[in-house]
């Protein structure tokens, strides 16, 4: 796993990021600086975790990213000011980040379903819905978003919120019946959450 902190500008991320000419290509398809900069983070993170020239395609209707050369199974988040990355070599992987930034508890209903337990404490109420959030992300994630209910296939057995932890994750629908463990942590205001499969 690599994460990645934006610090830098789109000048110095273009000059220290390998891009070959239909990358460029790429890049400038993008309107504005800041999904310019978001995409060379991706690529400079990437590039220092596996090799210089790495470069990821995507996919399919879910845009689903795959290495160039299939070295590793690989999944892409980013919020905000941070870019992360998860890489195995024989397991499908999910990892997902989220900026604490809005009031996540108006659109709470949007993806808790009725099984799920979330505090009544506002303080970690906040945190519980975020790790929900993000938990649900990586499951959806590892199922490469084909045939899945966000709300109802997806559950988040009751836990204790922490400053890190393990979670158990549940896919359940029509094709598949899978518990997940999911591993999440707190960085500054980013909740960040990821596993195998």
């Amino acid at each position: 796993m690599g994460l990645w902190e934006i610090v830098e500008d789109y000048e110095t991320l273009f000059q220290i990021t390998y891009l070959n000419n239909d990358d460029i290509i790429r890049l400038n398809t993008f309107k504005n600086t800041s999904r310019k900069v978001e995409s060379l983070s991706v690529r400079a993170l990437l590039q220092q975790l596996t090799r210089p020239d790495a470069r990821i395609v995507y996919y399919g209707q879910s845009r689903k990213p795959y290495l160039d050369d299939n070295s590793y199974n690989i999944s892409v988040t980013h919020s905000n000011e941070y870019t992360a990355i998860l890489l195995s070599k024989d397991r499908q992987v999910g990892i997902d980040i989220e900026y604490m930034s809005h009031n996540i508890d108006r659109i709470a209903q949007k993806f808790i379903n009725k099984h799920e337990i979330i505090s009544n404490d506002p303080q970690v109420r906040r945190k519980h819905l975020y790790v929900h959030w993000c938990a649900k992300e990586v499951l959806y994630k590892i199922c490469n978003k084909e045939d899945i209910n966000f709300k109802e296939d997806l559950r988040i057995k009751p836990f204790e919120i922490a400053s890190h932890g393990y979670i158990t994750g549940i896919i359940n629908n029509q094709s598949r019946h899978e518990e997940y463990n999911i591993y999440y942590m707190f960085e500054k205001n980013y909740a960040l959450a990821y596993c195998f499969k």
